[in-house]
């Protein structure tokens, strides 16, 4: 009996390479490689991607009063880096005291921000998310292009892999736009 093998399309991870960097789409249980910085949907008072079983020591309230007298927001569209192993970056693309919460122009802000930064704390491999899908109403496609936009922008040494943290099928939805707008 004469069976014939045939390849069938699928799988959680969808790339690309772009200047030397190699785009990642996968799913977020599944990232393709340890990496040194993941990034996260942020809004400019910085509480949005805080964990919820996150309980801050006891502080005097004459203290906390004043630490939230003194509280200046977050600017859309800057990354605030934080922790370790790995860093955090928090990218400001929402202000909840706007409606709507978010702007295109602070989410490739913020992109292009993440890139510097990755830049300067010399990270070799980076977790992105769909900035803007998740708590806006940006759809992935567009996402893609304005990511497409920061890439061919920017300046690389450091930077190696890019983790785009993509549920499947959109994986492989992102991947194709991204080929069609960088040329790959």
């Amino acid at each position: 009996m004469n069976q014939q093998l045939r390849i069938i399309n699928g799988g959680l991870q969808k790339s690309l390479t772009f200047r030397g960097i190699k785009l990642i789409a996968t799913p977020r249980k599944f990232p393709p490689a340890n990496v040194d910085a993941l990034v996260f949907e942020e809004d400019a008072f910085l509480i949005m991607s805080d964990e919820p079983e996150h309980i801050p020591p006891a502080k005097h309230p004459i203290r906390l009063m004043n630490e939230i007298a003194n509280f200046k927001p977050e600017v859309p569209g800057n990354v605030v880096i934080k922790g370790r192993n790995p860093i955090r970056m928090l990218a400001v693309v929402h202000d909840v005291n706007r409606d709507p919460t978010w702007k295109e122009e602070w989410i490739e802000k913020a992109i292009c921000a993440v890139f510097q930064k990755a830049e300067i704390l010399k990270i070799k491999t980076l977790g992105l998310p769909m900035l803007g899908t998740k708590h806006g109403k940006l759809n992935y496609q567009r996402f893609s292009r304005l990511l497409a936009r920061s890439l061919r922008s920017c300046e690389f040494e450091y930077l190696k892999i890019i983790w785009l943290i993509a549920p499947v099928p959109v994986n492989t939805a992102v991947i194709s736009v991204l080929t069609k707008e960088l040329n790959c």
